[in-house]
């Protein structure tokens, strides 16, 4: 059994036991998270939302907080004497699928 799952902008498609890893959530360490956008339950019967569908909801407990790797942003004119380096790293939550009720 499967489902996907709306967060932070995106979908993700999620069994129970799986590892995910999702735009930054508040909560801490251990935390449960529950989320109530469920776009589709799939397994032998498929229920699709409309667009979401009533009822169900993803469970997962958060295992940690951490940031991904750096990602160089250099902007760039040619002929006008223009550069600017600047470093990102992205913020995220690794999340452990605990159920699936639909």
């Amino acid at each position: 059994m499967y489902a996907v799952i709306k967060t932070g902008g995106k979908q993700y498609r999620v069994m129970e036991g799986q590892k995910l890893r999702v735009e930054k959530l508040l909560g801490d360490k251990g935390d449960t998270v529950t989320f109530g956008e469920v776009l589709m339950i799939g397994g032998e019967s498929a229920k699709i939302g409309k667009p979401t569908v009533g009822g169900a909801s993803v469970s997962a407990k958060i295992t940690q907080h951490a940031r991904g790797p750096k990602i160089i942003v250099f902007k760039f004119r040619r002929r006008k004497n223009y550069r600017r380096k600047n470093g990102h790293r992205q913020p995220f939550t690794e999340l452990l699928i605990t159920g699936i009720k639909g």
